[in-house]
């Protein structure tokens, strides 16, 4: 099975977390999976950030990315975020390469805003690097860092590096790992199974806000790129994604307008 799995920057913050996460991944690609990894990294970009004196602004949600930050972006996301992540896959018995959207145009991107600076769009994905890699037996570990043919470097919201990734790989499966349980209902309970006109109703009714509606915003483009199956689960679970692809109820489960749920791998 193609697999990708999105990780929060949050679960990588904390070393048992990410060498925990990294030993299950690693256990994936042991199964036979061509596995990929995407992660984000917004947490510990703040804190570099504010260790410098440089004010964290949003608009929508989104960082604002000046000058300053793009070198924060390089530095956090593709550099110590991405490297660490690397070093506990391979401590994990993994042969894991660390990349950016920048490396060999694997996500090429046009600015969203010029208000936002350097917030980009992905427009295509190149996955040759994905598919040599992955047929090899490594494991591609993305940053959400993208860039274009003129040399410029975009920082890329993460959830949305992976459906860029995921749709032009052509994956069965997308996992979002994150800091939640799944997606929430008006009365809090954890919904079991969404739909394309599920999510804009939670979406339209301000159910799903925030970093859920833009995860949910993702996923929805995720399935009308051709990925047959989009799952938003807590990393914090321990084997989450395996006990996922095994048929556990995990989390939440986007399928496509007229499809079934079909769990098992």
């Amino acid at each position: 099975m193609k697999l990708l799995v999105k990780l929060g920057g949050t679960l990588l913050d904390n070393v048992d977390s990410r060498r925990r996460l990294a030993a299950e991944l690693t256990a994936l690609r042991d199964a036979g999976h061509a596995l990929v990894v995407v992660h984000g990294g917004g947490k510990q970009m703040t804190r570099f950030l504010a260790e410098r004196g440089v004010e964290s602004k949003f608009v929508n949600g989104l960082r604002v990315t000046t000058p300053d930050v793009v070198d924060a972006v390089l530095k956090v996301f593709a550099g110590s975020v991405n490297h660490e992540l690397v070093a506990s896959l391979v401590e994990a018995g993994a042969m894991a390469v660390g990349l950016s959207g920048i490396d060999a145009c694997l996500a090429e991107a046009e600015q969203m805003d010029p208000a936002l600076g350097a917030v980009g769009r992905v427009v295509r994905s190149n996955p040759a690097v994905l598919e040599t890699l992955t047929r090899d037996g490594f494991v591609p570990v993305v940053a959400c860092v993208a860039g274009d043919r003129h040399g410029n470097v975009y920082n890329v919201n993460a959830d949305l590096m992976a459906v860029a990734c995921a749709v032009g790989f052509g994956v069965d499966r997308l996992i979002f790992l994150t800091d939640v349980d799944g997606v929430r209902d008006a009365e809090g309970s954890v919904i079991s199974t969404l739909r394309p006109s599920d999510c804009r109703h939670l979406i339209e009714a301000g159910v799903a806000t925030g970093g859920m509606q833009a995860k949910l915003n993702a996923a929805m483009d995720a399935l009308a790129g051709g990925i047959g199956q989009v799952v938003i689960a807590p990393g914090a679970l321990e084997r989450a994604a395996a006990r996922i692809l095994a048929g556990e109820p995990i989390g939440t489960t986007l399928v496509p307008e007229a499809e079934e749920v079909a769990r098992d791998a």
